[in-house]
């Protein structure tokens, strides 16, 4: 199972609980994109806040132990796929751009996808996207 970045940012902030995320994984590995590992060092670059600041990357720093999936040529295939779909139904990929690669590898892997933001996932092909 591969975890959205919003799963990550939930329960860094406290707003999912850490029962309920592993109530949804099951016996699942658990796995966290390198896109996802991105998106959060940004947000950790970006904290004008020191306290917040340090809390983000002491998250961050546990976060790099997981196992990672990297981006590869089939990721990128599969991406295409997902961004094609999206704007031939009508939905702009450009602003989900992130999300894409987060589901590409979730296909590319054949792993379910836990996201707090089960909106940005319908629909797309070849996804098993859950909420917690």
């Amino acid at each position: 199972m591969i975890f959205d970045t919003s799963i990550w940012v939930g329960l860094a902030s406290g707003q999912l609980s850490s029962q309920a995320i592993l109530q949804a994984a099951g016996d699942e590995s658990v796995y966290i994109s390198a896109i996802s590992l991105g998106e959060l060092s940004f947000g950790v670059e970006s904290c004008a806040d020191p306290a917040t600041r340090m809390q983000r990357m002491r998250c961050l720093r546990s976060l790099q132990q997981r196992p990672i999936l990297d981006v590869s040529s089939l990721t990128a295939s599969a991406f295409g796929i997902l961004a094609a779909f999206m704007k031939q139904t009508g939905r702009s990929p450009r602003t989900r751009v992130n999300d894409l690669w987060i589901a590409a590898q979730a296909v590319e892997n054949d792993f379910a996808l836990l996201t707090a933001n089960l909106k940005n996932f319908e629909g797309l092909p070849g996804i098993r996207a859950a909420c917690p």
